[in-house]
């Protein structure tokens, strides 16, 4: 005996196009973090680029501030499949920190307080790409979504977001951070479904 009625096949669901590939809308804000949440002080915080001759540019987080904190509004998506639409930051252009940072380094890498890791491409994080981030959704970030300051890059998978940072080291060659040495893709670009090697 027959439970299918001629014709039905279910409904296929039609893929949003606001969202990537393989990817989920959420309305609220999963945490996901490796190891213990950093807790670090605005008072004790700096942020250092360096460059490739070694030398450190450095900023506290009153300096940074200084800079000009702007309003952005974008999406963010999680390599493990859910995409948040429509977020609210506020932040500091990278852009205004590599104004006094001359170099040929086509690469960055990210650090972070507790010591992770995440490379990045330059261009990636130029051009009105990416922010150092201090609030969301109206709020100073938490410790568990990366606050004091995350590192803010919306067009690439969120880990590239690195949390906590501490600092951009300039480098001459795409090297794997340490979420990449996991597993996770070299560039990470989500409408391409770079999440691992």
């Amino acid at each position: 005996m027959s439970f299918i009625t001629r014709g039905f096949s279910g409904h296929r669901r039609e893929p949003d196009p606001q969202l990537p590939p393989g990817q989920t809308l959420v309305h609220d804000w999963p945490v996901l973090s490796a190891g213990p949440t950093p807790r670090v002080d605005t008072a004790t915080w700096e942020l250092v680029i360096r460059d490739e001759t070694g030398a450190d540019h450095r900023w506290d987080w009153d300096g940074l501030l200084a800079l000009g904190v702007e309003d952005v509004t974008v999406d963010i998506h999680c390599v493990t499949h859910w995409s948040k639409l429509g977020m609210e930051w506020r932040g500091v252009s990278v852009d205004k920190l590599f104004e006094d940072v001359e170099s040929e380094h086509e690469f960055v890498m990210a650090h972070s307080y507790g010591g992770d890791t995440t490379n990045v491409p330059l261009e990636d994080l130029l051009d009105g790409k990416a922010w150092i981030a201090v609030e969301a959704d109206g709020e100073p970030l938490t410790p568990e979504h990366g606050g004091p300051a995350r590192l803010l890059v919306p067009h690439l998978y969120f880990w590239k977001s690195a949390k906590w940072v501490r600092g951009l080291v300039m480098m001459p060659d795409d090297e794997p951070g340490f979420w990449e040495q996991n597993g996770y893709h070299l560039h990470g670009d989500p409408w391409r479904e770079e999440r691992y090697w």
